[in-house]
């Protein structure tokens, strides 16, 4: 547990006992540790008898994830459609921007409304009233893990099944780096609290769409290599989606950027997937985070944002332009890779 945590566990503890109405909510296409982060946050609340909403934000409730408990409970609204002025508390976990609340319109707070931050990026840029950011965890649940340790509540097996969901998903599996011995540890408490998790990763797992497997054939078809093939970019616009008949959320799922950094020598890995009509969304993974930081790269390009080790962006402008954009930022925060 680190100090950070110790630190603001209190405070935050004080600001959920004077709170009765508490807002939680999932980010933009929300994974594995924003949902199992806000369903196990729900359960605890609910056991210590506050309201709890959550909504589910900007992206539609991914179906994927209904295998949990306690999903048919989050709202299928986003920031926009929401009162803010109905809640006393609003924990905003795994966002490290206004923007990973809504992209929808301009984030406002009511001064009633008090805010908590708790995230793992390192690129927070520490909006609330308290933050608690510490980029040295590897998942969102871990740190609210640590939190309900040090706030000494009951896990029940529903919010276990959660966290452990959320810890499994951002650590792929516990296959990343910064995957470490209290990672493990938090992990097998949780699967000693719910024995059935393998039944719910399964689940999780095997779920693929048709469509889906379609769209990463069609994303391995459109790999192209640039700094002396140093790195992978799937690139698929629109129009060849149109022509499969695949739709935005088809392409959410796939871990095409881990595929393309899985090759030797293909140093940074990226998925560019224009979901809509001037819209690209990408995700970067890298094989040394040391030495190329995608959480940098995501930032440089001014849309986006995440960890050493993984991270995302969205590309609000045509598919050309787009491509030529990400190039040349790669070209000024990775010079060492030489020309595209």
């Amino acid at each position: 547990m680190s100090n950070k945590v110790k630190q603001l566990a209190p405070i935050i503890w004080s600001e959920i006992q004077k709170a009765n109405s508490i807002l939680l909510h999932c980010h933009p296409s929300p994974d594995g540790d924003s949902i199992g982060g806000v369903l196990a946050m729900m359960h605890v609340l609910k056991s210590l008898d506050k309201k709890v909403t959550v909504i589910a934000g900007d992206s539609e409730k991914p179906s994927s994830f209904s295998v949990l408990p306690g999903f048919d409970e989050i709202i299928a609204k986003n920031l926009t459609q929401t009162n803010l002025s109905e809640f006393d508390l609003f924990i905003i976990q795994d966002s490290s921007s206004l923007g990973q609340i809504t992209k929808l319109a301009e984030t406002k707070f009511p001064e009633s409304l008090r805010t908590i931050v708790i995230d793992h990026h390192a690129t927070n840029t520490e909006f609330a009233n308290i933050n608690l950011v510490d980029s040295t965890y590897p998942a969102v649940c871990q740190m609210i893990y640590d939190l309900f340790q040090e706030w000494k509540v009951e896990i029940s097996p529903e919010a276990a099944v959660s966290l452990f969901v959320g810890i499994y998903s951002d650590t792929g599996g516990f296959k990343y780096q910064n995957t470490d011995a209290n990672t493990l540890l938090a992990a097998a408490h949780l699967a000693k609290i719910n024995p059935d998790f393998p039944k719910i990763i399964f689940e999780l797992e095997n779920n693929y769409e048709p469509e889906q497997i379609k769209f990463i054939g069609l994303c391995l078809t459109h790999i192209e290599t640039y700094f002396f093939n140093r790195v992978a970019i799937a690139a698929v616009p629109y129009s060849v989606l149109q022509e499969n008949s695949i739709r935005k959320e088809h392409t959410e799922k796939a871990e095409i950027s881990n595929m393309l950094k899985s090759v030797k020598d293909w140093e940074i890995g990226i998925r560019f997937t224009e979901a809509e009509p001037g819209i690209v969304t990408l995700s970067f993974r890298t094989r040394n985070p040391d030495k190329h930081d995608v959480g940098k790269l995501a930032m440089a390009t001014g849309f986006g944002g995440g960890h050493k080790s993984a991270s995302g962006a969205t590309f609000k402008m045509p598919f050309e332009q787009a491509r030529k954009h990400l190039l040349e930022t790669i070209q000024k925060v990775y010079p060492d890779l030489g020309e595209p």
